[in-house]
């Protein structure tokens, strides 16, 4: 039996989590809102990926580029990141970093969201 670590979620706060959540809608995401709980938040769902959405104080959301220099704010792992990154591009959606392969050998893409995170979908190169 395996005790270690199974799964990560994402929690995005947002300044407004219902624009948040039509965005990832938008993008394929099933929402789950939870909005009459002690802490209101809204779970996206899709494939294996899950973020939840919690509502910011904060007018806007500052990128951890923006605060630290350098990072992304997400990291999805997939297997068809061309297949993903065609797909997304299809949709309108800002790619910031087209698909190639890393100097830490990922093959990955980066995209920007509504709220101006940069979410990366990526692999280990074989």
């Amino acid at each position: 039996m395996n005790h270690g670590f199974s799964h990560c979620l994402q929690i995005f706060p947002s300044p407004d989590i219902h624009k948040t959540a039509e965005y990832y809608g938008s993008l394929g995401f099933r929402a789950v809102y939870y909005l009459n709980s002690t802490e209101p938040h809204i779970c996206l769902y899709r494939d294996s990926i899950e973020i939840v959405l919690t509502q910011s104080k904060q007018d806007k959301y500052v990128p951890n580029r923006e605060i630290h220099g350098y990072g992304y704010d997400a990291y999805f792992v997939a297997v068809q990141q061309h297949d993903l990154e065609q797909e997304l591009v299809h949709l309108g959606v800002k790619i910031v970093r087209p698909l190639s392969t890393t100097d830490y050998n990922n093959k990955e893409f980066v995209f920007e969201d509504v709220d101006g995170r940069w979410i990366a979908v990526g692999n280990k190169d074989t």
